[in-house]
């Protein structure tokens, strides 16, 4: 899909004012997952923050937080885990708002099989698309459930998510997201089923969250996209199906079978107040983390999460 640009342009009726520019980096293509960021472009939500938002998709999903990190764009979809990751990486991102506040990811095996826990994986094949954190949540759902990562056998399927466990190529996929792999192999003719990390042993975490530089970000600005996403949940929220039909308009692309069904398990998750900050889910998934071996854990609060909201000390 190419990539989309949200442009505001100043009204030449009203007195020359002037707009902040900011841009976002999304985490992959347009889908249901960014349904605040269109809408609030759609209803001119932005325009009444005093923003001026271009939105563009990146083609390596590695990128954002780079990106972010290099100066080169302003905010960046990411991943609360990948946030972790990439602290101790070296990179320089704190998250400032929360776009989906629940964990997507899940541990997807076939309905017809007779996997139910981590436990049934034993001696089967579970495939993975991302080295490294997927391994990670993969071997603490095992133990969770008094298995060893050897236990299974692990594949790299890169992301033939669904293709591979339809196929039965795997027994089960780590890294589906389950408002979108199960509805994909429901369409497709399979029923899969979701067993969920934040049930086996792994703490609950915002799936999808905004990043930024500290040292660079402007407060002010990023409240103000705040806000006006935070509006923009509320109309999806109140009203799902005309929400669903103005997004779908934007793109023919996204008029799909697939996309309409992911928009229904998805919207329920946005964060209806996105700026706010849980912090104990930031803390519990970096000590999470280091207890699994992946960082060496540390990091602290301030540096990982902010609310840029919250009042300056005096």
């Amino acid at each position: 899909m190419k990539h989309l640009t949200f442009a505001l342009a100043a009204c030449l009726a009203l007195p020359a004012q002037a707009e902040t520019k900011l841009t976002v980096m999304l985490d992959w293509f347009v889908n249901p997952d960014h349904g605040p960021i269109v809408l609030a472009e759609e209803l001119g939500y932005f325009r009444d923050a005093g923003l001026t938002v271009e939105t563009v998709s990146p083609s390596d999903p590695n990128d954002p937080p780079r990106m972010v990190a290099a100066g080169n764009v302003d905010l960046a979809v990411s991943y609360q885990p990948q946030l972790h990751l990439s602290r101790h990486d070296g990179l320089p991102l704190t998250r400032v708002g929360t776009l989906v506040e629940t964990p997507l990811t899940c541990l997807v095996v076939r309905a017809d099989s007779d996997i139910r826990t981590p436990a049934d994986l034993k001696g089967r094949k579970v495939g993975f698309a991302v080295a490294g954190l997927q391994e990670v949540m993969l071997n603490a759902m095992l133990d969770h459930r008094g298995l060893a990562p050897e236990d299974v056998e692990q594949i790299n399927i890169g992301w033939s998510i669904s293709p591979a466990l339809m196929s039965g190529q795997v027994d089960g996929v780590i890294g589906a997201f389950r408002n979108f792999e199960l509805n994909q192999m429901r369409i497709e003719g399979h029923e899969g089923r979701c067993i969920y990390p934040e049930a086996e042993g792994i703490p609950a975490y915002d799936e999808l969250i905004y990043v930024a530089d500290p040292a660079r970000m402007d407060p002010e600005a990023i409240s103000a996209f705040l806000e006006a996403t935070e509006r923009a949940t509320a109309f999806i929220k109140n009203d799902p199906d005309e929400a669903w039909r103005l997004f779908a308009a934007t793109a023919s692309e996204l008029q799909t079978p697939l996309n309409e069904a992911a928009w229904a398990d998805t919207w329920p998750r946005f964060a209806s107040r996105p700026a706010a900050l849980d912090a104990g889910r930031y803390l519990r998934f970096e000590d999470f983390l280091a207890a699994q071996g992946a960082t060496p854990g540390g990091e602290a609060l301030s540096d990982l999460a902010v609310d840029v909201n919250a009042p300056s000390a005096p």
